[in-house]
């Protein structure tokens, strides 16, 4: 027998097992390549939904959920905002939400359980969660600041700048 028809078989089964790694996440369970995050579509919240109101027109619907992702010609009457995330380790998450319009109202709204803005924030972001800084004084650390100088009435209107003056150069020739 020729070597060449020897390695044939052996050659076909390693391209088969190749195949077969390609279904799977990982290279023998051992290592798992990168994935990048992939999202598609319109994100729709439950704030967002709760501002619809039937009877609203298509634009006052356009400026509350943005364009939709898809618009039929066959089905004027409708449209479908879909969202699609793909991170690796977490499965698929697929939103559709469908609105019907009559004579340009909207007249129907079908939509799954959708997630609040915080809660889907909260569901892509990496982050752990930090801590928030404070951002406002309490009326007892407002009333512990020192009192502010008093405004001079009898001086100019313009108050004097404070720090040393610079010359800059004319920005044309004289």
């Amino acid at each position: 027998m020729r070597p060449i028809t020897a390695l044939l078989p052996g050659l076909l089964l390693l391209i088969g097992g190749c195949e077969s790694l390609q279904s799977t996440d990982s290279l023998l369970g051992a290592i798992t390549p990168y994935r990048i995050d992939i999202v598609q579509g319109n994100v729709v919240t439950k704030e967002q939904l709760a501002a619809l109101k039937t009877g609203m027109t298509r634009t006052q619907v356009r400026e509350i959920l943005g364009s939709p992702l898809l618009t039929d010609a066959f089905h004027a009457d409708r449209w479908d905002y879909v969202f699609t995330i793909r991170r690796q380790g977490t499965p698929v998450q697929r939103r559709s939400v469908v609105l019907r319009f009559d004579a340009d109202r909207l007249a129907d709204v079908q939509a799954p359980e959708l997630p609040s803005e915080q809660d889907f924030v909260a569901s892509i972001s990496r982050a752990r969660s930090a801590k928030l800084p404070k951002l406002e004084l309490t009326d007892e650390e407002r009333k512990a600041l020192p009192a502010p100088p008093p405004a001079d009435t009898a001086g100019s209107a313009a108050a004097e700048p404070v720090g040393p003056l610079r010359a800059y150069p004319p920005l044309e020739p004289t």
